[in-house]
């Protein structure tokens, strides 16, 4: 029988069923400072981290991007720096392998373990994160979880899920001058809507798919959250294989043969079955923009704020009603004439070196015009980029180089907007208030974000880029 990449790997990972939920087995477990309640829950009930070594800790969503030279110690917020300390505490009573705020390899759960070779085609991974779909880019079965199932998968390498339905996005042609991997996903949630993907998991294939680097499947599969989607899934290639070779927890020798002869055999067989299929023309997309409050409400740079007045149905005008009051436009206004006061290029969507060279390569076109933050995603991108010289671009346009950490995608760590600012951000979520209270989000590439901080306001990246 025909079989889907996802059905192979839940198969795999199948423990036992009980009244149509399954047990899983989970190779990976991935925890940032936000995980303390499931260590909490383990000392309660007197419980012992069943197998550390497949659990790895990271100091990311509460770390300031700034003023990092005394470590943890340095941090000014004692609750902030509570969190941090705790997380560091916990992982050494249990074992597990942390990269703290000291780490020379410091950076988001997101972004450190491709890097480090951890995420690894046909594994089942779970992440105490939303956008641990990110990691489906290398053909595993990655999600995020709460904080009650982090606690049993730390404590029995397991977890209970319902089997979710699949749902395949053909992404089909070349994408344009100027159109990147971030453009292609907020193109699909705009297609599908924020609920398309929901009680699925989606696996993206095609043409398009295939020429895309990890970098930018990376991206995609980070964003499937935005679509409802239960995890994001690619099938892994030669591009695969060649990106995990000879990282740290890569497998070696004869160990990495076994595994190539296992990653070979995972993409969906042909005459699987999927739920759902839709297909996108990758040659269409444009640079994409959001205007409203979530990710369905983004069109190209090229057209104007929609009228509610057009919208298909009562609770879609509503919709459209609501954002348009929150973000402080107006239908008909042209998306490339919008005036912003910030600039963010970094969270785990975007903020990998091939991101921050796309930014680099527009910002040296000019100066910024108001204030632009570039935090890398992990120290490993931070000293790559320093030694390509980037960090000095980025400087010498005025844009300001920070330290790595989720920054002011999450808002949580000291990095958040004031009442009414407005941010061209690569971050991946725009609801009210994600990036302070009274912020507006608009979520866009790290190349288009570069372009609106040279001008002051939303532009065609590929109309600088010409006149560049």
């Amino acid at each position: 029988m025909a079989l889907t990449m996802f059905e192979k790997i839940w198969a795999r990972h199948v423990v036992t069923i009980d009244e149509g939920e399954a047990l899983l087995y989970v190779d990976r477990a991935l925890i940032h400072e936000g995980s303390s309640h499931a260590f909490d829950s383990l000392r309660e009930q007197q419980r012992a981290v069943f197998r550390p070594r497949q659990i790895f800790a990271f100091n990311d969503h509460y770390v300031p991007t700034t003023g990092r030279d005394k470590g943890a110690a340095g941090i000014a917020n004692p609750d902030i720096r509570d969190m941090v300390l705790r997380l560091g505490a916990n992982a050494a009573a249990h074992d597990i392998t942390l990269f703290g705020i000291d780490h020379p390899q410091q950076g988001i759960l997101h972004i450190v373990p491709p890097e480090q070779g951890i995420t690894q085609p046909g594994l089942l991974m779970v992440g105490a994160d939303s956008h641990s779909s990110t990691h489906g880019a290398f053909g595993c079965l990655s999600f995020g979880v709460g904080a009650s199932e982090m606690f049993h998968v730390m404590a029995t390498q397991t977890i209970w899920q319902r089997k979710p339905k699949t749902l395949r996005i053909v992404l089909e042609g070349a994408p344009g001058f100027g159109v990147s991997a971030k453009d292609l996903i907020l193109a699909i949630i705009a297609r599908i809507g924020v609920g398309g993907g929901v009680g699925h998991v989606i696996e993206y294939a095609g043409s398009t798919v295939r020429g895309l680097s990890m970098e930018a499947r990376m991206t995609i599969c980070n964003m499937t959250i935005e679509a409802g989607g239960r995890a994001g899934m690619m099938a892994p290639d030669e591009t695969t294989f060649t990106y995990i070779a000879d990282r740290p927890y890569a497998p070696k020798g004869a160990v990495r043969d076994d595994a190539l002869a296992f990653w070979k055999m995972l993409p969906s067989d042909d005459g699987a079955v999927f739920d759902k299929t839709v297909t996108l023309d990758a040659a269409a997309v444009a640079p994409m923009v959001t205007w409203g409050t979530n990710p369905e409400q983004a069109l190209p740079i090229t057209e104007t704020v929609p009228d509610p007045r057009d919208a298909r149905d009562e609770v879609q005008r509503a919709e459209y009603q609501s954002a348009i009051d929150y973000m402080a436009l107006a239908p008909g206004m042209a998306l490339s004439g919008i005036k912003i006061d910030r600039v963010f290029i970094g969270s785990c969507t975007n903020a990998r070196i091939e991101d921050l060279r796309a930014a680099a390569a527009v910002a040296k076109l000019g100066r910024a015009q108001v204030p632009a933050w570039v935090v890398p995603g992990s120290r490993s991108i931070q000293h790559q980029a320093e030694q390509e010289g980037l960090d000095k671009i980025f400087t010498a346009a005025g844009f300001e180089w920070r330290e790595p950490g989720c920054s002011l995608c999450t808002a949580l760590n000291g990095d958040q907007l004031q009442p009414g600012e407005r941010c061209a951000s690569t971050s991946n979520r725009n609801f009210k208030g994600r990036q302070g209270t009274g912020g507006r989000t608009h979520l866009m590439s790290p190349a288009m974000a570069a372009a609106a901080a040279l001008r002051g306001r939303f532009t065609d990246v590929r109309e600088l880029a010409a006149k560049g």
